[in-house]
């Protein structure tokens, strides 16, 4: 068997327009309590006996990408999956990808190879048990993907992986890999992984964090509308957004011994994000990231022939 598969057609069939710019929708399935906002304080051995909400947010999710007949990727912790099956059940019924969000959100950068094969390995096999498919795709959590983990993308082109989504091209407190590229990229010249970053936009010649999470929680709707539109539209790239469960979840438990930044992060305009979601998925077009990705790669093959990789 091929350890390195080349990028498969998804779809199972040609595209009905290649020219249409279809963003990259994402949900990292992950619980209030799994975040690393909260890593300090929250022990990974209490994690069993705190409030579940994942489920009943995922399902707010779907429904929610149905009314547009949006379809999205869902990067799944394996300890989830692994308590949620009937939930990645109805996900892939509904029509949206499966992929790797790691084993229990550790940070890539926490860990060397060995422990980052077994993690990887160890929530591949739980999303196989729970959702009867095998991920492609997958993302570090908190991006922690950077110039201190060349191993990484290693480790992922030999489980079989066909590509990745786990860098963020800009610089962060917690993340980032600042000179990254800021579109899709060939890490290994060797393999046909392709990385994927999440979205930034450009102003006076700084990165921006644009691809959502917090960034889209806290600011104006209408910044998100404008980095979309700018990388769409002018750069003639597709976007890739990203959200989580619990940002959708005003009543979620709160975490009072979590430092005051931490809290103010994680808590920001909770209320607010369900309906700038559904704005965002009606006002652009979305799908999955494994299609992304196929189209992605041979515009990055291209590129490479050219001589003119992505910067």
């Amino acid at each position: 068997m091929n350890a390195f598969p080349s990028i498969p057609d998804p779809s199972g069939a040609a595209t009905a327009d290649q020219r249409a710019i279809v963003n990259g929708l994402s949900v990292d399935v992950e619980d209030w309590f799994h975040v690393g906002a909260f890593e300090q304080v929250i022990e990974r051995g209490d994690w069993s006996g705190l409030a579940d909400r994942v489920d009943r947010n995922v399902r707010e999710i779907l429904d929610l990408f149905d009314e547009v007949d949006a379809k999205a990727t869902f990067f799944t912790l394996g300890w989830v999956a692994q308590r949620h099956g009937a939930l990645l059940r109805e996900v892939v019924a509904r029509g949206h990808e499966i992929a790797s969000h790691g084993w229990d959100h550790r940070r890539v950068f926490t860990m060397d190879r060995k422990s980052f094969g077994e993690d990887i390995a160890k929530a591949r096999r739980a999303i196989e048990d729970a959702a009867g498919v095998s991920p492609t795709g997958y993302r570090a959590p908190s991006f922690s993907m950077d110039r201190r983990t060349p191993w990484a993308f290693m480790e992922l082109a030999e489980q079989g992986y066909a590509y990745s989504s786990s860098v963020a091209p800009v610089a962060h407190d917690h993340y980032g890999w600042a000179d990254a590229p800021r579109f899709a990229f060939k890490p290994l010249p060797w393999a046909s992984l392709i990385e994927i970053p999440v979205t930034t936009a450009m102003f006076a010649g700084r990165r921006l964090a644009a691809g959502g999470g917090g960034f889209f929680r806290v600011l104006p709707y209408g910044f998100s509308r404008w980095a979309i539109r700018q990388v769409n539209r002018l750069e003639e790239r597709p976007a890739v957004f990203y959200f989580h469960p619990w940002e959708i979840d005003p009543g979620q438990p709160r975490v009072a011994g979590a430092p005051l930044k931490s809290r103010l992060r994680h808590y920001t305009n909770l209320e607010r994000m369900a309906p700038k979601l559904r704005q965002l998925v009606r006002d652009f077009a979305w799908g999955r990231m494994d299609l992304l990705a196929y189209r992605e790669a041979a515009r990055v093959e291209a590129e490479l022939a050219a001589g003119t990789p992505a910067a």
